[in-house]
């Protein structure tokens, strides 16, 4: 049996990746020139110069990839390479550009990772004094950051039977045809919420330029803002629609497609958007009662709202600072940092989708105990059934979810840091929050904030996609034609 299996393992084709990831640098070099535009424009010409080497490389790099021929079709494991290498590849073509704002390769590197996994953790102190290229160039990297990861995501969830059939629904076509399918919809809806957010912030906010980055920003999950204190010296109103933008953002994308579509019945009986949305109220109330012996009732309520909102759709922004919290609210923050938002989304976490595997795979479990032995009795969600590969893929990655924090937990600790904001702050990088506990500084020692950067990719690609790079049969071995 093992030699059978063996015998059935393709290594990647290169040049399938070569063809994937020079398309991919052509498209940075297309996304760079936005940025490259903005520094134009507010006369940051030294930055411009350094986009403009960034755009000069990665078309030299990307051309060639145009005379090699498409695939008929994708290998998975070549989905996942494809996927994890964009991941790890745009930060560090990006961090070029960013140390001209003065920071050195590794705070400048940070700052790309937790941008394009849309997590945003900083090590800037003062965002008031950045040049606005760089302020606009993190908030862009997320937005695209953000897209990037749902289309590509359908290559990880082609096999996962449930979550397929609730983004796609292909009928006999090929995992090519399938993710371009997705990535016209995802971007025509992407592109249409990402619009409205910005005329609902233009509306509420003075400065439009704040107002298009704390956009791309909500709307990627991604929670960069561009202002020092993050939302705290905002109306508590632009603070709620700011937030609301995220949790537009946490909802599965083929959602609005189906709104759009009139497909009422399925958008009423979406059982994860449901549980979200049950989830961040009980967050919210949590949070709130946790705050009130702190700050009172009145106060309590307003922060939880925001807080309850940002941590579990992941975007990340806060309305007061997280290192002055007690132990109740920022052990609610971490659940809901945990969980996190909807597959098919630009949200972090486990997903609520795994969740719900979880509790039904719990209630069978108790279920059979009170059956005969030969009674067949199945886990169902959605209104139908789970298949075995899907639990058992859904209850892998929360088990690998939990062994990085826990493992990246313990380095902190073992660098003298207190555990429980320890552990929030290895919580939100693996889940891509980007809420602190204070931890996260220019004065953090370059290995820890290694580690971070290591946690924000693992928890943007789900782990097992870099465990695909790191296999080696995923390398060596025969090749299908």
């Amino acid at each position: 049996m093992e030699n059978t299996l063996k015998s059935l393992h393709y290594a990647v084709r290169f040049k399938t990746l070569a063809k994937y990831l020079g398309t991919l640098a052509l498209m940075l070099a297309t996304l760079a020139c936005v940025p490259l535009l903005v520094s134009l424009w507010f006369g940051e010409y030294a930055l411009s110069l350094r986009y403009l080497t960034v755009i000069i490389v990665l078309l030299i790099i990307g051309l060639p990839s145009l005379k090699l021929p498409h695939p008929d079709d994708v290998q998975f494991n070549e989905s996942l390479t494809i996927t994890a290498l964009a991941f790890i590849i745009a930060p560090l073509i990006m961090t070029y550009p960013m140390m001209g704002a003065g920071l050195s390769f590794i705070d400048a590197w940070f700052e790309a990772v937790s941008a394009i996994t849309t997590t945003g953790l900083s090590t800037i102190a003062d965002l008031e004094q950045m040049p606005h290229t760089f302020l606009f160039a993190r908030a862009w990297m997320q937005w695209y950051g953000g897209l990037g990861i749902v289309v590509v995501s359908v290559a990880i969830l082609l096999n996962h039977p449930l979550a397929l059939r609730r983004l796609v629904n292909p009928s006999g076509e090929t995992m090519i045809t399938t993710t371009r399918l997705y990535a016209r919809r995802t971007l025509v809806v992407y592109s249409v919420i990402t619009l409205a957010g910005l005329a609902l912030l233009m509306l509420l906010l003075d400065d439009a330029f704040i107002a298009l980055l704390l956009t791309l920003a909500a709307i990627s999950t991604g929670g960069f803002a561009p202002i020092n204190n993050s939302l705290g010296d905002l109306p508590w109103l632009t603070q709620v629609a700011v937030c609301a933008l995220g949790l537009a953002g946490a909802i599965p994308f083929i959602f609005y497609y189906r709104v759009w579509r009139g497909s009422w019945r399925e958008v009423w009986g979406d059982f994860e958007v449901r549980a979200l949305l049950l989830i961040i109220a009980a967050v919210c109330l949590l949070l709130s009662l946790a705050l009130n012996a702190d700050l009172g009732w009145s106060e309590a309520w307003r922060h939880g709202v925001v807080l309850g909102l940002s941590a579990q759709t992941t975007t990340g922004f806060s309305s007061l600072n997280i290192s002055e919290l007690s132990a109740l609210p920022l052990l609610v923050l971490i659940f809901a940092m945990l969980i996190g938002g909807s597959a098919g989304s630009t949200a972090g976490g486990i997903k609520v989708l795994r969740l719900l595997i979880l509790i039904r795979l719990v209630q069978l479990i108790v279920r059979r105990s009170a059956l005969p032995p030969h009674a067949v009795s199945e886990a169902r969600l959605g209104g139908r059934a789970l298949e075995g590969n899907e639990v058992e893929r859904a209850l892998v990655l929360i088990l690998l979810f939990i062994a990085v924090i826990a493992a990246s937990w313990l380095v902190f600790i073992g660098h003298g840091y207190a555990p429980l904001p320890a552990l929030f702050e290895v919580t939100s990088a693996a889940g891509t929050v980007g809420l602190s506990s204070g931890i996260t500084s220019a004065a953090l020692e370059p290995l820890l904030k290694a580690l971070l950067c290591l946690n924000m990719l693992l928890g943007r690609v789900e782990i097992i996609a870099l465990l695909v790079v790191l296999y080696p049969r995923t390398w060596i071995g025969k090749r299908t034609e």
